[in-house]
């Protein structure tokens, strides 16, 4: 059985880390850390996706590879991205909030809250105090959060409103063009247009609607989750921008109206 101590071990070793300042990376003591390398802990869910996310390497492959055993082309392959799970195939957590009949629920996540959903989105304890709510018109078969927007970068939809997403699992998935909450390492939350690089470059590019923003690159590894849009709660009613025919139907309409009026003033005179 592959023992998770061993690899992450010489990872931190890879690293030329001690101990005690990957514990303090990862806000652990160094004992914990220590516990789990020597194998008489074992850390929890939440202890094994901050491990994976330290040291950019999936948990499926954390528990899986014996690391000892690879070659250095083989672990330096690993390493350096190739065995992103782009497909979803391996172990991606999702934790998620039900209701007393254990039916899934649409977690919110507040403006004052989105700041720790980076460290927090696989933690129960961060999500169970998040508002929730139903929107019985969605699939009971797919799971859905809400998210706060930020910025003026994705117009019609200001900051202040609220984006429901859908969680995907399988990244390939994504068509390019697609409106999708991005949840990565550095940025946290952010909205965009995405568009799907990830056969050639194992990245995504990130759009804004609002073309004053540059679109940018976004690696597989830098990211944590992806929901693709699905609608969005406003407190802004979106402009109404009529085009040339809808205008020229209503000068028509108008100029109808006031003909009409005319005539029924000249018939009362």
């Amino acid at each position: 059985m592959v023992s998770i101590g061993t690899n992450i071990k010489l990872l931190r070793k890879r690293l030329k880390m001690s101990q005690e300042e990957v514990a303090q990376a990862l806000s652990w003591t160094r004992s914990t850390y220590s516990g789990y390398e020597n194998g008489v802990a074992h850390p929890s869910l939440e202890g094994m996706v901050q491990l994976s996310d330290f040291y950019k390497v999936s948990i499926d492959v954390l528990l899986k590879k014996d690391f000892s055993q690879l070659s250095e082309k083989e672990l330096n392959q690993l390493l350096s991205g190739t065995n992103v799970d782009l497909k979803g195939q391996k172990l991606r957590v999702l934790t998620t909030v039900v209701d007393a009949n254990d039916e899934e629920l649409i977690e919110l996540v507040p403006m004052k809250a989105s700041a720790g959903y980076t460290s927090g989105y696989a933690d129960p304890d961060y999500l169970k105090v998040l508002p929730t709510f139903y929107l019985p018109f969605l699939s009971k078969q797919k799971k859905y959060r809400s998210f706060p927007i930020q910025g003026d970068s994705m117009p019609p939809v200001v900051e202040g409103s609220y984006v429901v997403a859908e969680y995907v699992q399988n990244w390939m998935s994504v068509r390019s063009g697609t409106p999708c909450i991005v949840v990565t390492k550095d940025e946290g939350i952010v909205f965009k247009i995405v568009h799907n690089l990830l056969e050639t470059d194992q990245s995504f590019q990130l759009c804004s609607t609002n073309t004053f923003y540059a679109p940018y690159l976004v690696h597989a590894n830098d990211i944590l989750e992806i929901w693709k849009f699905v609608n969005y709660i406003s407190p802004e009613l979106p402009e109404v921008r009529m085009d040339d025919q809808g205008l020229s139907r209503s000068i028509q309409a108008l100029q109808q109206e006031v003909h009409t009026l005319k005539n029924t003033l000249v018939q009362r005179d």
